[in-house]
């Protein structure tokens, strides 16, 4: 997501504090906050998947490859 959306979320926040919003401002509120949360989760998942543990014995697992993988949806 790109900084000139978070801007745009956060003047949308701050005037729905300061005098409201209108239905058309709260839509886009909606919309732009689930794109945020979206690519939020999606930054999180890619960055779980490059998580890799090495067990007792020595050996290797990848963790993207054991639980996430790049098929993983929410």
């Amino acid at each position: 997501m790109d900084e000139q959306k978070i801007q745009r979320i956060n003047e949308l926040y701050h005037k729905s504090k300061a005098e409201g919003l209108t239905a058309e401002e709260r839509k886009e509120q909606q919309i732009l906050r689930r794109e945020y949360v979206e690519a939020f989760k999606q930054n999180l998942r890619s960055q779980l998947n490059q998580i890799s543990i090495q067990e007792a014995d020595g050996s290797i697992t990848d963790l993207g490859k054991k639980y996430g993988g790049s098929d993983c949806q929410s």
